[in-house]
């Protein structure tokens, strides 16, 4: 369910706000538009918000500063520490897509940035199913992260990785669960949400499910 990326997040903690930069050659691709797609995803939130994968609080920053309520779900310890330190108003609670304490406030809308790959397709099925129950009516789920149009595009990606030497990327893209635009549309569909996407760089979607 994602818990066994929490040490290499803990890593990352004090790096990742220079990672989204993009100074890394094999991740610009990844982080292209990284404050576009942040404020594309805070404009289309409203009410209350959960937010999972807080990571350091880039997302939950410009939340914040629409004037929405946030309560954050993030299962790094160290990614934790690094958004309350910079935002000491921001509410962030351990626990992660599956797992995570129930907030005491209606939820209008379910949000979440680079982070969805860490789940299974089996496992991005359980928690869109929690996610329905969570919601207000009329309350929709608004994510962006890397997904991919057909296994041709999947394959044709991968191959770029390895021709230009990107291993750790290569290693990223064959590990963990990058999900297919189709799969995710199904999974949506099968929980009663209307599902649009919009592909914010070579890598990044914008997803809005709608309840």
């Amino acid at each position: 369910m994602g818990r066994e990326f929490v040490d290499l997040f803990d890593k990352w903690a004090v790096s990742y706000d220079e990672s989204v930069t993009g100074h890394d050659p094999q991740y610009q691709a990844v982080f292209d538009k990284y404050d576009t797609i942040l404020e594309e995803v805070a404009k289309r939130s409203q009410g209350n918000v959960l937010e999972f994968g807080v990571g350091t609080g880039n997302l939950s920053k410009k939340l914040l500063d629409s004037g929405l309520k946030v309560i954050g779900i993030e299962p790094s310890p160290e990614m934790r520490n690094a958004a309350t330190a910079k935002y000491p108003d921001l509410e962030v609670m351990d626990g992660d897509f599956l797992s995570y304490p129930k907030p005491g406030i209606p939820i209008s809308t379910i949000v979440s940035t680079y982070a969805f790959h860490h789940l299974t397709d089996e496992e991005k099925d359980e928690a869109i199913a929690g996610f329905k129950e969570l919601l207000s009516p009329g309350g929709k789920i608004v994510f962006a992260d890397t997904a991919y149009r057909n296994e041709q595009e999947k394959q044709q990606i991968h191959q770029t990785a390895k021709d230009n030497g990107f291993d750790d990327l290569l290693f990223d893209l064959t590990t963990e669960y990058y999900p297919m635009i189709d799969v995710l549309h199904q999974l949506f569909k099968k929980h009663g949400f209307h599902a649009e996407f919009q592909q914010m760089n070579e890598f990044v979607w914008l997803m809005v499910a709608e309840k």
